[in-house]
C-alpha cells in the first residue's frame, strides 16, 4: 500500500506551534514514524529529541516545495512498486511511504509487526541541497531507483519463500526489525549480500542510472573502489562470517573514522561493502534470477557462485 506523509507533514509546518503538531503527527503515525525514529535517528524522547524536532519544522522547505509543484513523486512511487512486484515476484504484504525525514536516512526499509515497510525521505530528491534540512541535493528520478533498493530488502525479510538470516532474526524479534540486533547478530556475508542483493534489484527496475547512483557513491568514490576491489576482496573474505555491529558499521555505514575502517593496514572507502556484496552474486543472478537471489541464504548464494565459477 501507498503512504503518502508529505502533505500532513507540511501541514505540521505550517502550524501555530509546528513543535507541538508535529507531536500530534508522530502520535497519529507513531506505527510507522517510532521504528523510523528508533532505527534512523535516536529515541523520539527527551531534550536532544525535542531539538531536532523545531529545528525540522522551522527548516526552509522552498525546494521542497518547488519540487513537489513540479514533480508527481505519487506517480513516481506507485509505478516503481509496481515494477517491483512485477520483479521481484512480491508474495508478501508491504507498505511503500513518502515521508519528510529529519535529515537522516535519505531512504531506508523497516519491518513492523511482520509487514515490510520501504520509505523515502523526499527532502533528499529535490535536486538541490539544502543544508537547513541536510538534503542531499539527489534529483527527484532517482526516487524509483532508492525505493526499488528498499523493496528488495523487505521481501528478503518477509516473505514466506526466503531463508535468509535476516528473515529468521526479524522473526526472533516478534516480526520487527532492528538495524542494530541485525547489525550485531548477522554475518558480515549475510550483511553484504543483503545490500547486494539490493542494489542489483534496483539496476532492473530503474535501468539507465549512472552505475556509482545504485550504490549512494560519487563518481570518484565509485572509481577508487572500483581500483580497490582486489584488496577489499581479500580483506572482507577473512570476515566474512563473522558476526558484530562494527562490521556493519565498518562495510555499510557513512561517518565512521579511519581507524574503524581500517583493518589489516588497508583503509575501507565508506561503505565499501555495497559494491562488495552486489559483485558477490552477480552471477548467481544471471544463473538463477533476482526473486531467486532475494529469498536465498547468502550460504545458498555463495555456493551456487563457486560452483559457476567452476564451471566458468
Amino acid at each position: 500500500m501507498l503512504i503518502n506523509l508529505v502533505p500532513d507533514f507540511l501541514a505540521v509546518t505550517e502550524a501555530n506551534d509546528p513543535a507541538a503538531a508535529y507531536d500530534e503527527y508522530l502520535n497519529a503515525y507513531r506505527r510507522l514514524l517510532d521504528p523510523y525514529w528508533r532505527n534512523y535517528v535516536i529515541e523520539p524522547e527527551g531534550p536532544h529529541f525535542h531539538e531536532i524536532v523545531r529545528a525540522t519544522v522551522s527548516a526552509d522547505r522552498r525546494d521542497l516545495r518547488e519540487m513537489l509543484a513540479t514533480t508527481d513523486i505519487v506517480k513516481i512511487a506507485a509505478e516503481a512498486e509496481q515494477r517491483c512486484r512485477t520483479w521481484f515476484d512480491v508474495d508478501s504484504d508491504l507498505d511503500v511511504v513518502l515521508m519528510v525525514g529529519v535529515g537522516a536516512a535519505n531512504a531506508g526499509e523497516l519491518v513492523v509487526d511482520g509487514r515490510g515497510v520501504a520509505f523515502i525521505c523526499v527532502e533528499h530528491f529535490t535536486g538541490m541541497q539544502n543544508h537547513s534540512t541536510h538534503g542531499l541535493g539527489l534529483e527527484p528520478e532517482l526516487i524509483a531507483l532508492w525505493l526499488a533498493h528498499e523493496i528488495a530488502h523487505t521481501v528478503r525479510y518477509t516473505s514466506p519463500a526466503s531463508s535468509s538470516e535476516m528473515k529468521a532474526l526479524i522473526a526472533e524479534s516478534g516480526g520487527n526489525y532492528s538495524f542494530w540486533e541485525t547489525g550485531a547478530r548477522a554475518t558480515l556475508r549475510e550483511l553484504l549480500i543483503n545490500e547486494g542483493v539490493a542494489v542489483q534489484a534496483a539496476r532492473l527496475v530503474s535501468p539507465g542510472h549512472a552505475e556509482w547512483e545504485y550504490f549512494g557513491y560519487g563518481r570518484r568514490e565509485f572509481s577508487r573502489i572500483r581500483e580497490l576491489e582486489p584488496v577489499l576482496t581479500r580483506v572482507a573474505a577473512r570476515e566474512l562470517d563473522e558476526r558484530g555491529l562494527g562490521l556493519r558499521l565498518r562495510y555499510l555505514s557513512g561517518g565512521m573514522s579511519d581507524i574503524s575502517r581500517t583493518v589489516d593496514g588497508v583503509l575501507l572507502p565508506e561503505r565499501s561493502g555495497y559494491f562488495l556484496g552486489a559483485r558477490m552474486l552477480e552471477g548467481a543472478i544471471t544463473e538463477f534470477g533476482l526473486p531467486w537471489a532475494l529469498r536465498a541464504s547468502a550460504a545458498d548464494i555463495t555456493r551456487a557462485t563457486a560452483a559457476l565459477a567452476q564451471i566458468a
